[in-house]
């Protein structure tokens, strides 16, 4: 029986026997939740959201550590060096499992090493311009770097990360060159497009709705199927005549491997029983976020595996690589 089997026999059974007094005793001693991107950024609101609420679970201190670089694989690798008996677990997009693997080794298959606990939250992607940058649409943009070959630049929170994949295929499928720069999170990318030293960017939604309700940034299109209900005046990427640039990250609590089956589950009802309160759901809300639907164990292992898949089609369609 593989790994993942053993986990989902146990989930419905776990689900049925851990209620919320026995979810006390899931851990014993503080937890700390490992983000591999800097503060600020979107990890960093789902762990912050997930640590207050996990708190209150388990009636333990439950800590968050920033720990970004080498496109999530430190803070990962820092996991899987500690016991796995919960107290040290990862809160991460889903970039750093599906994503960057296929263009940057980190040293872990993120297949085999880590499992998914609970898929927690969904954001959305969204082209974006530096306020100054004249291009008002795609369209513009699209026209200007025609105009100016080679000489525009856009940012990514990451090397392999959506947020390059989105930048390569406009490029291929647009028939422009724009120049990637790569970022170790949203931060301070965005810092560089407000400021107007690189004029584009894909990014959350979570770091850049502030920015551009601030008029710090300015909003191009929304990088999924549908319009935000937030910026009702911004069309999609399909609709700008580019469908393929469609991402949308999840964010959530990932383990290592090592996890018994019966601890993960215990963590996996806690967690879920966190993404069900409405307060959880409006704090997702309110940091741009959006609430998932209930997965279970073998359920989000599944997803992991299918987006893994589709995003190294992406990667060898068009020619993704480290810059």
């Amino acid at each position: 029986m593989t790994y993942v089997s053993r986990f989902a026999s146990l989930t419905v059974a776990i689900a049925a026997v851990f209620s919320t007094s026995a979810s006390l005793a899931v851990v014993d001693k503080p937890v700390k939740l490992i983000v591999p991107a800097p503060a600020g950024g979107t990890m960093d609101a789902a762990a912050r959201a997930i640590g207050d609420f996990l708190s209150q679970e388990l009636k333990q201190s439950v800590l968050v550590e920033n720990k970004p670089g080498a496109g999530g694989a430190i803070a990962v690798k820092h996991m899987l060096s500690q016991p796995a008996d919960g107290q040290a677990l990862v809160v991460t997009a889903s970039n750093v499992l599906t994503e960057i693997p296929h263009v940057l080794k980190g040293g872990f298959d993120p297949l085999k090493d880590v499992v998914p606990i609970s898929l927690m939250a969904q954001s959305t992607m969204v082209f974006i311009a530096a306020p100054q940058f004249p291009a008002k649409d795609v369209k513009e943009v699209v026209a200007y770097a025609k105009v100016h070959p080679r000489q525009v630049s856009y940012a990514s929170y990451g090397p392999g990360s959506a947020s390059q994949y989105a930048g390569a295929i406009l490029n291929q499928k647009a028939g422009i060159d724009l120049q990637h720069v790569a970022f170790p999170g949203s931060a301070p990318a965005l810092a560089q497009v407000m400021g107007g030293q690189i004029p584009l960017m894909f990014d959350s939604i979570v770091t850049s709705r502030p920015l551009a309700n601030g008029g710090r940034v300015r909003m191009l299109a929304v990088a999924d199927k549908s319009r935000l209900p937030d910026f009702p005046n911004v069309p999609t990427m399909a609709e700008a005549g580019y469908p393929e640039v469609n991402f949308s990250n999840w964010s959530g609590v990932i383990a290592s491997s090592r996890m018994s089956p019966e601890l993960a589950g215990k963590l996996h009802a806690v967690l879920q029983k966190i993404a069900a309160n409405p307060a959880f759901k409006d704090r997702l809300v309110a940091a741009g976020l959006q609430p998932t639907a209930p997965r279970t164990l073998e359920q989000a292992a599944s997803e992991v595996r299918q987006e893994h898949a589709r995003n190294a089609e992406i990667v060898k369609t068009y020619g993704i690589k480290m810059d």
